[in-house]
């Protein structure tokens, strides 16, 4: 076997990335690039029923978007295309007629009602797994003749021999072992004449050079199945790795019915794609140590099959959520600002011309405090706009009998000021403080709750710095004449 690390991404193209799809691509993908490998991409589109228009496009994009470039797929041949399953129909053809004719597998020509029939009376005596009885297997050649003349619809079934051991090493799993009198007689070539999962799966990933199946554990009962395949075309085996489910909360298997799945959605919401990335990593590997936070780069640099874990792992929105915010604490506030812009222009501030300088001031007050990078804008309306209306819990609570003539005292402050520096604010919060005797949040609060609406926010000066002089005055002389009167309200 070619010694270079080989490894595929193979999604069907049925609708959108799904998260767990996602962690499959990306740790295929940090394979090859810390084993100076290929990541290939593989579209498995031979089930036609469940074939979605645009599929294709979207599953390329949403790839591309995580920044998980392929090395070779559609549009990037590498020497061994097509990488679409549905254009490689003769390859497919080749190697069954050779199964066939060295009774490896065999045409079944069983009609559909037949088979429930089967079906139904396993059940009935209870058999631990409905298997196919391997009638057609006993044909005779003058009777597969007859029957493939005469145009039947058949299948090609793979011939699955009782009571063997089929045995292969996990790299996560360790050592793993079948008996094949619980394997099926599995479906190779389907009645349209295309190929089932199992087969193109084997054949394609023998003849790109597969060296290494990095998929799901729900494929890891289908392994024997390849395994026979590979033993019965006397070709290599490519080493295994079965990640671990993923799951909800409540440890059930991760499903739309418990919140999004699509990576579209995620990026919708407005995650970036290095906290998504993040996550989903860190869903069922971790370097040996406590650390959460990482780059593409650094997961490259620290990828190893070996720390993958075998429990399925709990997908926590809450930590999703943890390490956005975390790399968007992470980034300069000039990378921030192409990325609030884009919230901008889908915002209803969408028509205001905001300079870069007044933008680079929010994000430079608010990136503690938020989340999302749309929190630069819902969480702080009042840089925007002027309050119309003010937290009552607050006014209730911070109001106090002195707080309208210490706003007065304020207001005349500000209308004296020669700049709009943050130095000159201080100086004239810290003058009042000290005149009238008082501690610095008795006047803060109704400073606050009066160019805000609300409570809580960024700094004081930063906050009256990025908002300016003129407002300033507008929002206090509003406030005098509308706060009393709701405070004798409440």
């Amino acid at each position: 076997m070619n010694n270079e690390v080989r490894v595929r991404f193979a999604p069907s193209p049925t609708g959108y990335l799904h998260v767990g799809g996602l962690r499959t691509a990306l740790y295929n993908f940090l394979f090859a690039k810390r084993n100076n490998g290929k990541f290939i991409l593989r579209i498995e589109d031979t089930d036609r029923n469940r074939y979605v228009e645009g599929a294709v496009e979207k599953l390329i994009d949403s790839l591309k978007w995580v920044d998980l470039e392929y090395d070779e797929g559609p549009n990037k041949d590498g020497g061994f295309g097509p990488y679409f399953q549905s254009e490689r129909l003769d390859i497919y053809q080749k190697h069954i007629d050779k199964l066939i004719e060295e009774k490896k597998a065999y045409y079944c020509f069983c009609t559909p009602e037949r088979l429930k029939n089967l079906r139904e009376e396993q059940q009935r005596q209870k058999l631990p797994q409905a298997k196919y009885d391997k009638k057609c297997f006993h044909l005779s050649e003058e009777e597969i003749k007859q029957k493939l003349d005469s145009g039947l619809p058949k299948v090609v079934r793979l011939n699955v021999q009782p009571n063997q051991t089929v045995a292969f090493d996990d790299i996560v799993r360790g050592h793993v072992e079948f008996n094949t009198d619980n394997i099926d007689d599995q479906i190779l070539i389907k009645s349209d004449g295309f190929p089932t999962y199992h087969w193109a799966n084997v054949v394609d990933d023998h003849l790109m050079k597969i060296s290494h199946v990095i998929r799901g554990e729900e494929w890891l009962s289908s392994t024997p199945k390849h395994v026979i395949l590979y033993n019965y075309l006397g070709w290599e085996l490519p080493k295994f790795a079965h990640l671990p489910l993923l799951l909800n909360p409540d440890k059930s298997k991760l499903s739309k019915r418990q919140g999004d799945v699509a990576v579209e959605d995620y990026k919708d919401k407005g995650y970036l794609k290095e906290a998504l990335v993040n996550f989903v990593a860190l869903l069922g590997w971790n370097y040996g140590d406590d650390k959460e936070f990482y780059l593409l780069d650094e997961m490259i640099e620290k990828f190893s099959l070996e720390r993958v874990n075998k429990a399925g792992a709990v997908f926590n929105v809450e930590k999703l959520n943890w390490l956005n915010g975390l790399h968007i604490r992470e980034k300069s506030d000039e990378e921030l600002l192409p990325l609030f812009k884009e919230e901008l222009a889908k915002s209803e501030y969408a028509t205001n011309n905001y300079d870069d300088d007044f933008l680079l001031s929010i994000i430079s007050a608010m990136k503690e405090r938020v989340t999302f990078v749309k929190d630069f804008i819902y969480n702080c309306k009042y840089f925007y706009e002027a309050p119309t209306t003010y937290d009552e819990k607050i006014v209730k609570k911070r109001w106090k009998d002195d707080s309208a003539d210490l706003l007065k005292q304020f207001l005349e402050a500000v209308k004296q000021m020669k700049t709009n520096d943050k130095e000159e604010w201080e100086k004239i919060l810290h003058e009042i403080v000290e005149k009238n005797e008082i501690g610095f949040g008795r006047l803060i609060h109704p400073v606050r709750l009066a160019v805000s609406g609300v409570g809580v926010g960024p700094g004081a000066y930063e906050l009256l710095q990025i908002i300016g002089k003129e407002e300033v005055i507008k929002r206090i002389e509003k406030a005098l004449a509308e706060i009393p009167k709701l405070k004798e309200q409440l």
